[in-house]
């Protein structure tokens, strides 16, 4: 998921220890290890919906969007979530939609 680092360094829940983890340099050294193997890195969209959408049926649950609520049952499928769960399964269906597109 492309995050916005300069803007959650700002925050006074994350602050100064995610402008010391060296995300840029991370995502060039992952982006270039990935290309020595004729890979390819594939960034999501930080405004893409990840852990509010159900990974079941595609229903946005707009409640899910209080960062407190970490489990969640989808009001149009009933599946019961996760929400780290729910988006890792989001983040990487919308990858592969974006390679395959």
């Amino acid at each position: 998921e492309d995050l916005d680092m300069k803007a959650m360094s700002r925050s006074l829940k994350f602050g100064k220890s995610v402008s010391d983890n060296g995300w840029g340099m991370f995502t060039t050294f992952l982006r270039y290890k990935l290309e020595e193997q004729g890979k390819k890195l594939v960034k999501v969209g930080r405004f893409f919906a990840s852990s509010q959408t159900c990974s079941v049926c595609g229903y946005k649950n707009a409640k899910t969007k209080n960062l407190a609520l970490r489990e969640w049952d989808c009001p149009q499928c009933g599946t019961h979530h996760d929400r780290d769960v729910n988006a890792a399964v989001n983040i990487r269906n919308e990858g592969m939609r974006l390679v395959n597109a």
